[in-house]
Order: C-alpha cells, then sequence, then structure tokens
C-alpha cells in the first residue's frame, strides 16, 4: 500500500531552503593498508553498495509527491540506483591534511540533494596525508535520524578486513504492484486517502489536544510565545506526574540568526577511557561529561570574543523514542528536548554537576509521559497546514527570538574496529544539520573504538574559527581529568 512520510520525517523537508538544509552525513578515515592491494577504489564502493542496497533501505527510496500537497509524500523504491550519479569521487591538493579534507566535507555539505533521485550521496576522497582515504556519505533527514544512520552505515562496514558474505534480497511475494511497500500509491489513491485524512484531523486533534497543551514548554519555537510556558504550567498543575521543566531565556550569540548558504566543519576525538574516569570520579554520566566539554569549550570560544552571555545558553538534546511505538515505518523517532547548559558557571566541576542535574530533570520528564505525544500531535495536522506552519515557524523563529542556541547530539557506536572493502575505519565523525531555528553551530558525536569522534558543523560566516572549538574541547577533558585524579 505504500510507505508514506510521517509528519515528523515530512518536517525536514517542509523547513529546507537554499540555506536551511536537511540532510545528515558521516566524514569516514580510513587506513587502505589493510585493504586488497593496499587501496580502495570507487569500484570496490559501487561493487560493496550493489551487494549490500537491499541492507539499507533509506538508500533505495525517492520522494513521491502527493497531488496539491494535500498530504504527506510516500517513498517508492528505485528498481535500477545509479551508482554513477549517486557515488563520486575527488582528490585533495598536497599535502592533504585535516584542515583541508574539512574544509572539503564543509563544501559538500553546503549543497542540496535532489529530490527526484534517491536522497544521499557518497564521495570517496583520495589524497590524504599518510596514505589515508576518506568517505563522505550524506542523506536526507527525512529518511534517516541518527541511529538508523548508524545503522546504514553499519551495513557497508565489517568486523575485519574480509568483508562478510551477504545474503542476496529475498524475493517479495507476488501482490499487485499497488499493495507492496515498494511501490507508491496512484495519485488518485493518494487523493483520497489525503481527503480521508483530512476528514478525520478534526477528532485526531481533540484527542491530543489535552496532551498538547500541558506541554507546550517542551516545544521549540512554539515554548518562545509569550504565555505559552504559564499556560503549560496551568494545565500541568493539575496533573500529577509530569515534572516541570526550568523556564529558559535564550541569550543572543554570534551564531544567532539566519544562517548562510556556507559551512565551516571541524572534527576530533577524545579518549573514551578518560571520559569515563571523570564520568566515574564525580558519579556522572558519559553524556554530562559530554555536554560538560561543550558548554566549557563554548563558553571559552564566546569569552575569548567578550561575547560570553550573562545567562546559559540553551541546547537542543535529540533523544531518541525508538521502542516506545510498535512501528517500523518511521525514518525519525526522535524527540527534541530543551536544556540549559552552563556556559555562565566559572567552575569546571560545579559545570559538570550542574549539566547533570539539568539532565535529570530532562529524563525524568521524558520518563513520566511517552516522548512520542508530539509525533501523534503533529500526524493529528492535515499535511497541507503542517507544512505552512513549519515554514512559517522557521519564519518567525529566524526574525524574532531563537528557539536555542544550538544542536548538541550524541549517538553511540561500536567498541571495536570496523572495516570498509577491507580498509580500517579509523575514525568516524558525524556532521549534522544546522538552521536558523537551531542556530548556526551543531556539535555532534559519535562514540567509536575507545573514542569520542567529534563533529562541528557552523555557519561560515558566524563561526570562521571552528577550529579552536576543538582544542578548547580537548583541553576541557584534560582539565575534568586532572580534577577527577585530584578527588
Amino acid at each position: 500500500m505504500g510507505r508514506q512520510l510521517s509528519a515528523l520525517d515530512a518536517q525536514f523537508l517542509n523547513f529546507e531552503t537554499a540555506t536551511n538544509l536537511a540532510h545528515i552525513a558521516g566524514l569516514s578515515i580510513l587506513d587502505p593498508s589493510t585493504a586488497p592491494g593496499g587501496v580502495i577504489t570507487r569500484d570496490d564502493l559501487v561493487d560493496l553498495l550493489s551487494r549490500r542496497l537491499h541492507l539499507a533501505p533509506p538508500l533505495r527510496r525517492r520522494l513521491v509527491e502527493v497531488p496539491l500537497g494535500l498530504d504527506h509524500p510516500y517513498w517508492a523504491e528505485d528498481e535500477e540506483v545509479d551508482f554513477d550519479y549517486h557515488v563520486r569521487e575527488l582528490a585533495l591538493a598536497p599535502p592533504g591534511s585535516d584542515h583541508q579534507l574539512a574544509a572539503q566535507a564543509a563544501r559538500l555539505h553546503s549543497r542540496r540533494l535532489d529530490r527526484r533521485r534517491p536522497l544521499w550521496e557518497l564521495y570517496l576522497i583520495h589524497g590524504l596525508s599518510g596514505g589515508r582515504v576518506a568517505i563522505y556519505t550524506k542523506v536526507h533527514h527525512s529518511a534517516i535520524d541518527g541511529v538508523t544512520g548508524a545503522e546504514v552505515l553499519a551495513a557497508l562496514m565489517d568486523f575485519t578486513p574480509v568483508p562478510r558474505e551477504v545474503d542476496p534480497p529475498q524475493e517479495e511475494p507476488d501482490v499487485p504492484f499497488w499493495e507492496s511497500a515498494a511501490y507508491a500509491p496512484e495519485p488518485v489513491e493518494m487523493l483520497i486517502r489525503g481527503i480521508a485524512r483530512v476528514l478525520d484531523n478534526p477528532l485526531a486533534l481533540m484527542r491530543f489536544l489535552g496532551e498538547a497543551v500541558a506541554r507546550l514548554d517542551e516545544v521549540p519555537i512554539v515554548s518562545q510565545i509569550p504565555g505559552a510556558g504559564l499556560l503549560a504550567r496551568l494545565v500541568r498543575g493539575t496533573r500529577a506526574g509530569l515534572p516541570g521543566l526550568p523556564r529558559m531565556s535564550v541569550p543572543r550569540t554570534p551564531f544567532s540568526g539566519r544562517v548562510s548558504e556556507h559551512r565551516r566543519f571541524a572534527f576530533g576525538a577524545v579518549s573514551l577511557d578518560e571520559v569515563k574516569q571523570v564520568k566515574n570520579a564525580f558519579g556522572v554520566t558519559v553524556n554530562d561529561v559530554v555536554l560538560a566539554l561543550c558548554a566549557t569549550a563554548l563558553r571559552r570560544w564566546l569569552a575569548k570574543r567578550d561575547e560570553l552571555p550573562r545567562l546559559p545558553l540553551v541546547a537542543g538534546i535529540p533523544l531518541s523514542t525508538r521502542g516506545q511505538r510498535a512501528d517500523d515505518t518511521l525514518a525519525n523517532e526522535v524527540t527534541l528536548a530543551l536544556t540549559t547548559i552552563p556556559t555562565d558557571v566559572a567552575d569546571p566541576e560545579e559545570r559538570l554537576r550542574t549539566v547533570s542535574r539539568n539532565m535529570k530533570v530532562v529524563k525524568e520528564r521524558f520518563a513520566a509521559a511517552p516522548a512520542t505525544w508530539l509525533l501523534e500531535f503533529s500526524q493529528a495536522m492535515p499535511a497541507a497546514l503542517s507544512a505552512l506552519a513549519n515554514r512559517a515557524a522557521f519564519r518567525l523563529a529566524s526574525r524574532t527570538a531563537p528557539a536555542m542556541n544550538l544542536l548538541i547530539s550524541n549517538v553511540p557506536g561500536p567498541q571495536s574496529p570496523l572495516y570498509i572493502c577491507g580498509g580500517r575505519v579509523l575514525a568516524q565523525y558525524p556532521m549534522s544539520v544546522i538552521t536558523d531555528v537551531s542556530g548556526g553551530i551543531n556539535m555532534t558525536v559519535f562514540s567509536y573504538d575507545g573514542r569520542i569522534d567529534f563533529g562541528i558543523v557552523a555557519d561560515r560566516e558566524m563561526v570562521p574559527d571552528v577550529w579552536d572549538l576543538i582544542d578548547y574541547l580537548r583541553d576541557a577533558l584534560a582539565e575534568l581529568v586532572r580534577l577527577a585524579r585530584a578527588s
């Protein structure tokens, strides 16, 4: 019957403009010396993809729009994926430094994906110093979230230099094409479904209205509307078991406002063992330590420019909702929590403890009620109205008070070495989204093989010195390790 995008998946299409791009990516650094012949070629990657594409469904799907925009789009599977288009290669000029690689990845990350094709691209990048190669892979956020993105990469990776044998795709039952999830419905059927959804939406809207009003202070943008937080607290006061969120004012920073078409990127890693030393010494979580490192790096960056706000920064923290719904059709199963990060706290140990306290409030709040309510509420809104509302909300937020200062995301990964086409993956740096609403910096973290790999995407004009943040993150961890050993 066709696989339709959820309202949340469609939001990533609705807000996208020439400057607000909605794809996420990964930059894999490989040592080809473990590969056959000590090299990795584009032909090797195409051969690997052709044998394993059935393990990564988002790479086979293209969008099919509903006539008149009456409903959310559908996915249809391409029978033949055009690898000549999707898989490309290029080379860095000597000496092939990390800064050159980051600049090239930033240029690739600044380009919008073609919606007429499956929403992904892969680039094999030669010429890195030390004989390394890199693979930059980007996929539209409407097709994957952080967790499913890692699963897509895992389909291409192995735990040994010798690629594993993969069973060929199973033949689907012989059913009419209009009943298959591989095909989108015909335009007439899409229109009929869309009209039926519109007729049902008022009832769905009423079902979730009570839940939504009590949680208005959780919704980015909406929470900044005067009176929204007060209304939520009044309704919540009559209901037990739903902890309150602290009121958050979003200060202006050099990376607040409308983003440009161009990006900068920096990457680096810290030791997972050292992060765990800090975690154990202070009785916090790994994620608490990561957030504290980000807070310290941002505090130092802002103070250096004499731009440090008196108030703490507000960060959007994606939280996975996987397992809360019996539904495997959703590309994105995530909700966005807002929390303050203590850039206003001078003492590093107190910064860490403040982060831990703030995150406990967030976790208690999302444990008290299903975190899927926002998805259900957004599904209740007519698709055409939802698209207009998403775009209007982005315009409003970019012209008035920001909803947050930045996004910080932490995606767990495997702690053993991985290989692509026989080449060992030395690092896996994530790259994510910056927008007018979420701010001009995104700090995403991927833990892998005893490391915590940071990928920082920033607006080119707002943050010209993004590499300084990598240095500050390392300094911040060294500071906490010294305190942990002294405690």
